[in-house]
């Protein structure tokens, strides 16, 4: 057995204030990892960590980027145990996806239509909780309880089978794993 991490947070950018104020979401950002370190994340967001655009696949650390310059936004971390082979097919698909990051892009319509319930999928195209979403499905880790589409960042808080692992602000996790081990945060 493996584990994936799944990280959500609620940043200060005018997107996440922009859902926040729509759904009142604890959380409006999920990111996925493989690292038991957490040293890299992944997810469908903004390139350049202040504007909504550019924007599609990206990869997230904790101590730079956006999560350095604000330390201080809430985050949780879950941890979901899969197979071996489960485990593999998901870094792959992160790792195509990644290799051809240029041919994807943001889910704006997706993203919106999610709110009203209406599964809409665009080839390459991903809001952060339907990135998430897609690569769980698509590698057979998790099966979601509805449409990656449909899946807004709140929503892995709650499905059974991910345990949470850390709840804090980035900076006490991005601390915690440093001065722990592992296994103990």
């Amino acid at each position: 057995m493996k584990s994936i991490y799944i990280m959500l947070t609620r940043s200060e950018t005018i997107l996440s204030r922009l859902v926040y104020l729509v759904t009142r979401d604890a959380y409006t950002h999920a990111s996925i990892s493989f690292d038991e370190n957490l040293t890299t994340f992944y997810s469908s967001s903004r390139k350049d960590g202040h504007t909504i655009f550019p924007a599609g696949p990206c990869r997230e650390a904790l101590n730079s980027g956006y999560y350095g310059n604000y330390h201080h936004i809430p985050c949780a971390v879950y941890e979901l145990k899969v197979e071996n082979d489960a485990y593999e097919a998901a870094c792959k698909e992160v790792a195509s996806i990644m290799a051809n990051a240029d041919h994807y892009h943001f889910n704006i319509l997706g993203l919106l239509l999610c709110r009203f319930g209406i599964p809409y999928h665009r080839k390459h195209h991903f809001f952060c909780s339907e990135f998430v979403g897609e690569i769980l499905c698509r590698s057979k880790a998790f099966r979601l309880p509805k449409d990656s589409s449909l899946m807004r960042p709140n929503d892995y808080a709650s499905l059974p089978g991910l345990l949470c692992r850390f709840q804090g602000r980035i900076s006490d996790l991005a601390n915690s794993i440093c001065t722990v081990p592992a296994a103990g945060y």
